[in-house]
């Protein structure tokens, strides 16, 4: 489904208005927090193996990359779209501010 636009380029929110970009920071705190919670349970796991503890930091640590790539993709493409959609409304708000101060006609 096609996001329908105003004239300037910004997306139209439901009220014919314009839209309000999601919010960053949900989704920021949820993959931040994800990050920390798989390293933390890779890192307890190797020391429960019998890893040593710098050894098994190190490599909890290392494995805890490729694990959170894979495990937290549509929370990172969320947070990927928030970014975007944030990128896009203030481009359209400063476009729009740079048009009213040049005195153009906004419509």
């Amino acid at each position: 489904m096609a996001e329908q636009q105003n004239p300037a380029g910004a997306p139209v929110g439901p009220a014919g208005g314009a839209a309000s970009p999601p919010k960053v920071l949900p989704w920021l705190v949820m993959y931040t927090v994800g990050r920390f919670a798989i390293a933390a349970a890779l890192v307890l796991l190797l020391w429960w193996v019998g890893l040593g503890s710098f050894p098994g930091l190190l490599f909890g640590l290392l494995l805890s990359m490729p694990v959170s790539y894979v495990l937290l993709r549509p929370s990172r493409e969320r947070l990927t779209e928030a970014l975007a959609a944030r990128s896009v409304a203030r481009r359209a708000a400063r476009e729009d501010l740079r048009d009213r101060l040049s005195g153009g006609t906004a419509e």
